[in-house]
């Protein structure tokens, strides 16, 4: 609860020092959103915020076709409707460079980011878009209606791929990053919990396993009654137990992922998903017996004297009585202080 107190307070402190933009704390409400409350997300600022646009060089050619914002928004959608579609897309983005401030140009930017999405079919160009017009035309937009729009556009840039030479491929890492944009931009969306999810599966698929579990902690912390959130509480099990497996034995580690085992157990409300953590408690648990009774044989060698290996038994029978190595320890213990005996 501690935890979950004080990253609520990061997020709160975070977000009142951003400037300038807002977003969809709920389907009514607006708040500001926190670059850095997120960890296991992306902190590069290319991936935080889109360039202002600014009017091209040599405008003659490439900028404005008229003379003021509403007459260049009328031309612009006359190009669509005759499906001139590059001269559209000119006409819009020229318009939001040429005349940012005026309220043709929130309309022109969302028209073209629906340009992308609907004739171009550039879903990564249509969410750069998107994201601009949340960014810089906040208070103009329909808010709540354009943060789903980018929150649909992310999953069609992960169900479609990149597309290249007319090849589409898969992109994890700009896929994972919209994900994020759209989390900070509406964080008490009903989506974000999805988003979440999916924003960890990402980094798994990366190999970023530290960073998965970070991202499956934070949304549990943040959206405790979720049904997602206990798809993370078994996910980051998972993962913890992955890394737990495939790196070097290391004994906090291990005891770290015992703990998290044992209250995730508890708070877990499928009887097959305790059954799974009670299996993976076992194999951790038995891993750190391993460890243990390794180093107590490491005492009972030629290099040591009986006293000290008698000692090691004993405190590894008094640590873990019920080890699958119990019976060899009593057994050595047994002989070893009757050799002792003897002397």
């Amino acid at each position: 609860m501690k935890a979950r107190i004080h990253l609520l307070l990061l997020i709160g402190c975070a977000a009142a020092a951003v400037h300038g933009a807002g977003v969809a704390g709920t389907p009514t409400s607006r708040t500001r959103w926190a670059t850095d409350a997120y960890p296991g997300f992306d902190r590069d600022e290319a991936s935080l915020s889109l360039e202002k646009k600014t009017p091209r060089w040599f405008s003659w050619l490439n900028g404005p076709a008229k003379d003021n914002p509403a007459e260049q928004l009328a031309y612009a959608e006359e190009c669509e409707k005759a499906e001139s579609w590059r001269a559209a897309r000119r006409g819009y983005d020229s318009l939001v460079r040429e005349w940012p401030a005026s309220p043709e140009a929130c309309i022109a930017q969302e028209k073209l980011a629906e340009l992308y999405l609907r004739h171009y079919l550039e879903y990564e160009e249509a969410f750069n878009e998107y994201k601009y017009l949340l960014d810089y035309y906040t208070m103009q937009c329909d808010y709540d209606a354009i943060s789903t729009r980018l929150w649909e556009v992310a999953k069609l840039m992960e169900a479609e791929g990149r597309r290249f030479f007319f090849v589409r491929f898969a992109n994890t890492i700009d896929v994972r990053r919209a994900y994020e944009a759209v989390v900070r931009r509406a964080p008490g969306a009903p989506f974000v919990p999805d988003a979440m999810l999916r924003i960890g599966k990402l980094r798994e698929d990366d190999g970023d396993w530290d960073e998965a579990a970070k991202v499956y902690e934070t949304l549990r912390n943040l959206h405790p009654e979720t049904p997602e959130a206990q798809t993370a509480l078994y996910r980051e099990a998972s993962v913890r137990m992955h890394v737990l497996r495939v790196h070097e034995y290391n004994r906090q580690r291990c005891k770290d992922t015992i703990d998290f085992l044992r209250l995730a157990g508890e708070g877990a409300k499928e009887k097959q998903v305790r059954a799974q953590f009670a299996a993976w408690l076992e194999e951790a648990v038995g891993k750190l017996e391993d460890d243990a009774f390794a180093s107590a044989k490491f005492y009972d060698s030629r290099t040591r004297t009986k006293r000290s290996a008698i000692d090691a038994y004993r405190k590894f029978l008094k640590d873990y009585p019920a080890s699958r190595h119990a019976d060899a320890a009593r057994a050595r213990l047994a002989q070893l202080e009757e050799e002792e005996r003897r002397q």
